[in-house]
């Protein structure tokens, strides 16, 4: 059984959704429960959708001095197809802090992320490590340790990030940037068969709090001409 409860990974963004009253706030918290949700559960194509995210979204990943940047809707669902192929969208936050504007929403997270070792070893998988990572810096975090990586075992990659999630004035996903301010605190440590979950595991887990976003005319411009009135 895995160490971390991935149904309770975002408890702390539906808290601050459950006390936010601003129509705008809310959709942008809404929508991004449903993003992550949708991503870890392995479907790919409803977080790409039109109500969700700009044609040409950015991801701007840095972690470990390895810099990557995805651009485009298709390079997108290359990565999370790929991810969800290899049981890599599974993650679990730890002392998740959340804060949402007008125009974005800001994260800090301790953040655990499934690593299939294949990915690892396989040069053309490098831009489709979890987070950009690159696999020499893996390796040599493996060796450390006293592991070489398998491409028949799964590892999980731990360190704190700070990530802001851009949004345009319809709430839909602009950007993604994730930082590493310390990559020196990364861990990485071998899971065991009993601790790995699945995406098909993740997605039966997390179906109940995938839910459909509302109307956004009806919802924030609706509200906000109500308010007005």
């Amino acid at each position: 059984m895995p160490k971390y409860d991935i149904t309770k990974s975002l408890d702390p963004v539906q808290k601050l959704l459950d006390a936010t009253t601003n129509p705008r706030h809310r959709f942008l918290l809404m929508a991004y429960l449903r993003h992550l949700y949708l991503e870890m559960s392995g479907q790919y194509d409803d977080v790409l959708a039109d109500d969700m995210m700009v044609e040409n979204p950015v991801y701007n990943l840095h972690a470990l001095g390895f810099n990557t940047t995805i651009t485009g809707k298709d390079n997108v669902r290359n990565l999370y197809k790929f991810w969800a192929e290899t049981n890599q969208t599974v993650f679990y936050g730890e002392n998740l802090q959340v804060a949402v504007a007008d125009n974005f929403i800001a994260l800090t997270v301790q953040a655990h992320q499934q690593v299939w070792g294949g990915s690892i070893l396989s040069s053309k998988a490098l831009n489709l490590l979890p987070k950009g990572l690159s696999s020499e810096v893996l390796l040599k975090m493996l060796s450390l340790k006293g592991m070489k990586a398998n491409p028949d075992c799964m590892y999980l990659y731990s360190n704190f990030e700070e990530t802001i999630w851009p949004y345009d004035d319809r709430g839909r996903l602009m950007r993604e940037d994730v930082l590493e301010p310390d990559p020196a605190a990364a861990q990485i440590t071998k899971l065991d068969p009993a601790d790995v979950l699945t995406t098909a595991q993740a997605a039966q887990l997390l179906a109940p709090f995938i839910r459909p976003l509302p109307n956004f005319d009806e919802y924030v411009l609706g509200a906000t001409a109500a308010s007005r009135g």
